[in-house]
C-alpha cells in the first residue's frame, strides 16, 4: 500500500489517497489504459463525475478510488465480496463505499437530470423531435415517456408477490422521460412490478405537479398510457387495429419519434447490463437509488460524448387494454391527436436532416 497522486485525465487538481498498484484494475487505470472494459465509463465520463461530486477526500481511500469501486460494482454486477477481492479492501468497506457514492450521485441528480431550462432549450428539443418524427406536425413534442422493469430479489413476506410483474419475475418500475437526444429529463422509480404504467404515471410528480410540458406542447407515449390533454399532455398512437391511412401514417411518425426513449433505456441497460439484466443482489429498498444513479450516469456519459449502442430487443409497448384511462380525472387528448393526424396527412413529409430554424 502506498500513497499515489490520484487524478483523472483532464483534471487539474491532484488528490492523494491510498492505492495498491499490484491490483490489476488500478494498474490499468493509472497507466492510462481504456477504462471502459472495467468501469463501463470512459476516462472523460469519470472526470465529469468526479467534478460533479466535488468530494476532495483527503482521508480514507480518496474520492477517485471510491468512484472506481462504485463504477466497477455497477459495471460488473458482482457481489461486495468479489469487489473487495478485486480492489484488495475489506468487504465492509466496499459496502460502505457503494452506498455512500450511490447516495452522493442521487443527491446531485438534478444537476444532470432536469427539464429544459430556457425557451431556447425547449425549442431545440421540439425541433429535435420533429426531426426524429420527420414531420412538422410534431414540432410541439418535447419529450418521450416509457417505463421499464428492473429485476430485483423477491422481497420476503406477503408483500413479495406485489413485485411480480406480468412476466412473473419480481421487479420495480422505472418511469423515464427523455429529450430528442436520449438524455433523461425526468425519472421516477420504485413502484412494484405488478402496478400498471398508468397508475405509476398518476402518482408521479410529473403528473401531479403539471409543471411540464408548457401549454401547447406534449409528451409522446406508447399505448400503455392514456391519451391526455390535461393535466399532463400525452399523445399516444392510435390503438390497434388501426383504421385508415391517416391514422397509420400518424402512428408511423409517432413511432419514429417515440423510439428515442426505448433507445435511451436500451443504452443505459447495455452500459450497465450486469445491473439491469439480472436481479440486483441488494435489498429491494436500495434498488431505486441504484437505478437513479445509473440514469444520472447515463446523462453524464452522453454529455462527455461517451455513447454505447443499445443491444437487445426494445421494451414491449404497453398493453392496450384500456386500463390506462381508468381512474384518471383528466381531459382526453383524442381530439388533439386527431388534429395532429390531420396535419400529418395535410403536410408534406420533411427530410430527417431538415433545419427547423
Amino acid at each position: 500500500m502506498l500513497f499515489y497522486p490520484c487524478h483523472l485525465h483532464s483534471l487539474s487538481r491532484t488528490i492523494y489517497c491510498r492505492i495498491n498498484l499490484s491490483v490489476p484494475v488500478l494498474d490499468r487505470f493509472y497507466n492510462q489504459e481504456d477504462t471502459r472494459p472495467d468501469f463501463r465509463l470512459s476516462r472523460e465520463s469519470l472526470a465529469v463525475l468526479l467534478n460533479l461530486l466535488d468530494q476532495d477526500r483527503r482521508h480514507g481511500w480518496g474520492a477517485t478510488i471510491e468512484i472506481l469501486v462504485f463504477t466497477f460494482w455497477l459495471a460488473s454486477g458482482a457481489s461486495y465480496r468479489v469487489v473487495s477481492r478485486v480492489f484488495g479492501m475489506p468487504r465492509s468497506t466496499v459496502h460502505t463505499i457503494v452506498h455512500r457514492v450511490t447516495e452522493e450521485v442521487v443527491a446531485i441528480r438534478h444537476q444532470v437530470i432536469h427539464l429544459p431550462k430556457t425557451p431556447e432549450d425547449l425549442e431545440v428539443v421540439s425541433r429535435g423531435f420533429a426531426g426524429l418524427a420527420r414531420h412538422r406536425a410534431f414540432l410541439k413534442a418535447v419529450g418521450a415517456i416509457d417505463g421499464c422493469h428492473i429485476r430485483i430479489k423477491c422481497p420476503s413476506g406477503p408483500d413479495g408477490q406485489c413485485y411480480r410483474n406480468k412476466k412473473l419475475f419480481p421487479s420495480i418500475i422505472l418511469q423515464a422521460v427523455c429529450d430528442h437526444q436520449g438524455c433523461f429529463i425526468d425519472t421516477y422509480v420504485g413502484w412494484p412490478g405488478s402496478v400498471h404504467d398508468a397508475r405509476v404515471l398518476r402518482h408521479s410528480p410529473l403528473y401531479r405537479q403539471s409543471v411540464y410540458p408548457p401549454p401547447g406542447h406534449f409528451i409522446l407515449a406508447d399505448g400503455g398510457y392514456p391519451c391526455l390533454q390535461r393535466p399532463l399532455p400525452l399523445i399516444t398512437p392510435y390503438k390497434r387495429p388501426v383504421r385508415g391511412v391517416g391514422a397509420q401514417r400518424f402512428n408511423s411518425h409517432h413511432s419514429r419519434a417515440h423510439s428515442i426513449i426505448e433507445r435511451a433505456l436500451g443504452m443505459m441497460k447495455t452500459r450497465f447490463r450486469a445491473i439491469f439484466l439480472q436481479a440486483l443482489e441488494v435489498h429491494h429498498t436500495f434498488v431505486p437509488h441504484v437505478v437513479t444513479a445509473c440514469a444520472a450516469l447515463h446523462n453524464v456519459c452522453l454529455s462527455a460524448g461517451d455513447i454505447v449502442a443499445p443491444v437487445g430487443e426494445p421494451e414491449e409497448d404497453g398493453a392496450e387494454d384500456g386500463e390506462g384511462e381508468a381512474g384518471l380525472e383528466a381531459v382526453s387528448g383524442a381530439l388533439w391527436r386527431d388534429q395532429l393526424s390531420s396535419e400529418v396527412s395535410a403536410l408534406e413529409e420533411v427530410p430527417p436532416d431538415h433545419d427547423y430554424c
